[in-house]
């Protein structure tokens, strides 16, 4: 009989469907233990292994995902009906160093990618021009240029981008410096060659204002161009995209050291298996990079609920562990702010997948960290100080947690998920699917999949050949699925009131 349940972890009294299962089915969990199944249980959901009472911790990844609201037997179905979360109110948190026990990577520093060398010692893995609107009101005169712009100058860059999005006026106060903030880091990614601030005038953001923000910049790479001020904007724009175009021609690809190399996180559209294989796969890939001198980022941090407490204890000091806790904080702080659940999660789509409380979520979510050390925590639009496994503020929305990634250096994105979308970041975007009936069914939207490892792949040869993929894209013999489809955008997060 084969497998048709998945025990995670040895202490786990959950294990999950590897398949559609029909009540009354006797189901290998090992190849000593079956359940005789109580309900008809989905694809991914999870069923009980022993008899739970009322108010009985469920366990899975070896850890708490919450409580059973009555009593339950063997084989029983265990999800919204039967399972709620432990979470409530905030936590109080102590510094617990945890030993180390990441897989051993020795340092390599024969490991390279083929990438840009920029002036400034960064290194892009595409040669873009990105146009940059400082407000939502050129956002149409931006996408016009990019689409002439990529025609006229495809022999001399990679292509020519328009980054549009709806803030930059009518802001105040903090939210308005987190917009300048993104709008800044976005324009320091590696990945752009060149960039065109594209402004209208009378904003808010207008140049005087946000030039300032920005701090030095070099001037053969970042130009401006308020169109109110000129007869004849596209013209005017052309001959700085051309000035641009010509600049970023001059870089070529070379081999550099993979410690150049930062990949962001994401995980969306997710399913019970995402932390299982996706999510899993990618924590390999981080303590793998890390270990090499490169760097990570981990956002989403309302999905570090629940979980926050393993991050905390790998952060590599005191100081660190500190601003962890902050930044866990103060996002439920902003919940309790517009008076909102600090855990009103997960979403309907999660749960229809099999994930049923925060904690459930969380912990799948936190395996993109791998068992790397955290050795910073950033803000909006802060690029990494150290490099290594970074923490980043920000929510789990799709689109404005990628958009967070991109403004904070990472020059590639991996974006697990189990239900799939289409969604890419300005950088290349690898989709990674959680099952393999995602893979096959959508192949215009995911990259690679990690499904395999239900089916019996091999996990060390996976993270091989995964590893392996990820260079690839990195020096550009490969594109990713977003990069082929033109699926290109940015979501900037909005906190505040709007004039």
């Amino acid at each position: 009989m084969s497998n048709q349940l998945l025990k995670i972890h040895a202490d786990d009294n959950v294990a999950v469907a590897l398949k559609p299962l029909t009540s009354g089915t006797v189901c290998a969990v090992t190849d000593s233990e079956t359940v005789t199944l109580a309900n008809d249980i989905p694809f991914g959901h999870k069923v009980a292994l022993q008899a739970l009472a009322e108010h009985e911790t469920v366990i899975k990844y070896g850890h708490p995902i919450g409580h059973t609201t009555h009593a339950i037997c063997k084989g029983e179905h265990v999800h919204t009906q039967t399972l709620t979360t432990d979470l409530d109110g905030l936590e109080t948190y102590s510094y617990r160093p945890k030993q180390q026990t990441a897989e051993p990577h020795p340092e390599r520093n024969d490991l390279t990618f083929d990438g840009f060398v920029r002036a400034d010692g960064k290194v892009g893995i595409r040669n873009e021009i990105w146009i940059i609107p400082t407000v939502g009101c050129v956002n149409t005169t931006a996408m016009k240029l990019a689409a002439e712009a990529t025609q006229q100058f495809a022999d001399k860059v990679d292509g020519v981008f328009a980054y549009t999005h709806n803030t930059g006026c009518s802001q105040l106060g903090d939210d308005f410096a987190c917009t300048q903030n993104l709008l800044r880091g976005l324009s320091e990614n590696p990945n752009a060659a060149g960039v065109l601030f594209l402004s209208l005038g009378c904003e808010n953001n207008c140049l005087e204002v946000f030039q300032p923000a920005l701090g030095d910049y070099n001037p053969d790479r970042v130009k401006f161009l308020v169109t109110q001020d000129v007869d004849d904007e596209f013209a005017a724009a052309m001959k700085l995209l051309e000035e641009l175009a010509d600049y970023a021609a001059t870089f070529k690809r070379q081999q550099v050291s993979i410690k150049h190399l930062t990949i962001g996180y994401k995980c969306g559209s997710s399913d019970a298996f995402s932390g299982i294989t996706a999510n899993a796969l990618c924590g390999r890939i981080t303590d793998r990079l890390t270990a090499c001198g490169g760097s990570a980022i981990l956002t989403e941090v309302p999905e570090m609920f629940g979980a926050e407490t393993q991050l905390m204890n790998r952060a590599v000091s005191k100081d660190i562990f500190t601003q962890v806790v902050s930044l866990i904080n103060n996002f439920k702080h902003y919940f309790i702010k517009y008076d909102q659940d600090i855990y009103e999660n997960p979403s309907p789509g999660n749960k229809k997948g099999g994930i049923t409380t925060l904690e459930e979520k969380s912990l799948g979510c936190i395996q993109k960290g791998g068992q790397a050390e955290v050795v910073g925590v950033l803000n909006y639009g802060e690029p990494i100080h150290a490099n290594g496994l970074n923490l980043l503020v920000g929510s789990g929305n799709d689109q404005v947690s990628c958009t967070n990634l991109v403004a904070s250096g990472a020059q590639l994105v991996i974006f697990t998920t189990g239900r799939g979308n289409p969604f890419g970041a300005p950088v290349p975007t690898i989709k990674l699917s959680s099952n393999s009936d995602l893979f096959n069914r959508k192949t215009h939207w995911i990259d690679f999949n990690a499904g395999q490892l239900l089916e019996g792949a091999d996990f060390s040869h996976l993270t091989d050949q995964f590893f392996e993929y990820i260079l690839a894209v990195a020096s550009g013999k490969i594109k990713t699925k977003n990069e082929e489809n033109g699926y290109k955008e940015i979501s900037i997060f909005r906190d505040g009131v709007i004039l």
